[in-house]
């Protein structure tokens, strides 16, 4: 419920800080008022609560509509006669590695954070049922976990039935109309970071200093990371930079003390191999509190690293209409950093 106050929070005021809550204090106190009901979550949907609790004054008017039904209707995410020409649902599994590496190479905290996100588009008042790969299990289901993924910290949004999904574990909900997420999860597990990086630093008597950077993809010849972006903090003195890479292009950012390489198109089962080499006019002391890690970021499409999949996507609404759905997969990197050695 916290995480919910706050995002409705921020729908309104754009920035959630002690300024703003203390300038919007009256409009505050009418969300409190429609988010809570004796003390129990009601409606937690921004889309709904800005039907009716705005921040633009109005003349009063006697004649004024009541407020939407969806604020006493049993489905209070999800406003009734929404109409569609064309019925689509967009769903997005969406998953984060966080990883922390040692110099050395050592795996020191591995995690994948996933998602899933759906974009919805559909007339009526629709019901979902959403199914997944039986390799997913769920906290305290019992059975083996050989070949399984256990999902940890499973939060559904307020539209899932959970009494449905505690008895056959499945996933079955009216939808908020639009962008809204469903589900999230955690895995704590050992993983291999996807891409890479080994790194040799030479720094000689303080005139120059050189880079030898060597990323290599491992994950499956048939996923591609895309957008690829490799960090590499420098020294604050360093100038007069020449790069020589086997793809890709390289770029100092002065202002951040770092040079990044980029690369747009990263197989899987590839090395690349970057030069770097600046001059250090300055003579300075050794940094004793160490170097910044390197720190990567992509994306892979139509991937998890998790092994999560849909098995189906069923719409149900009473008349019967057709409606497409699109399932997309998406792994990115999370909060991952790699200690760089010499």
């Amino acid at each position: 419920f916290k995480v919910r106050l706050c995002f409705v929070f921020s729908e309104y005021f754009k920035e959630l800080e002690e300024e703003s809550i203390r300038d919007n204090f009256v409009i505050i106190y009418e969300l409190l008022d429609e988010l809570m009901d004796f003390g129990y979550p009601q409606t937690t949907d921004s889309k709904i609560l800005q039907e009716y609790i705005t921040q633009e004054g109005h003349k009063l008017d006697t004649g004024a509509p009541r407020p939407p039904a969806t604020v006493t209707n049993a489905v209070s995410w999800r406003s009734e006669g929404i109409k569609y020409r064309k019925n689509e649902v967009f769903l997005d599994v969406i998953e984060s590695v966080n990883l922390l590496v040692s110099a050395n190479g050592n795996v020191l905290r591995s995690e994948i954070v996933g998602s899933i996100k759906m974009r919805v588009f559909l007339s009526g008042m629709p019901e979902l049922r959403l199914g997944l790969n039986d390799k997913v299990l769920f906290e305290n289901t019992g059975r083996g976990k050989s070949k399984s993924v256990e999902l940890e910290d499973v939060k559904f949004h307020q539209c899932v039935r959970l009494s449905r999904f505690e008895n056959d574990r499945t996933i079955s909900f009216i939808p908020p109309d639009g962008e809204f997420e469903l589900m999230s999860y955690r895995l704590n597990t050992h993983v291999k970071p996807l891409i890479w990086i080994e790194s040799v630093i030479e720094k000689h008597s303080h005139s120059r200093i050189e880079y030898m950077i060597k990323a290599k993809s491992q994950f499956k010849r048939r996923s591609t990371a895309n957008n690829v972006e490799i960090h590499i903090p420098v020294p604050t003195d360093a100038d007069s930079p020449k790069f020589k890479t086997t793809v890709g292009s390289v770029k100092w950012i002065p202002e951040n003390s770092e040079i990044v390489w980029s690369i747009k198109s990263f197989p899987g089962g590839k090395e690349y191999l970057m030069r770097a080499h600046f001059g250090l006019p300055s003579v300075e002391a050794e940094d004793k509190e160490g170097k910044p890690p390197i720190s990567v970021k992509f994306e892979i499409p139509y991937f998890t690293t998790s092994g999560i999949q849909v098995r189906y996507l069923k719409i149900i609404e009473k008349s019967g209409y057709q409606a497409l759905p699109w399932v997309r997969y998406i792994t990115q990197n999370g909060d991952k950093e790699l200690k760089s050695g010499k």
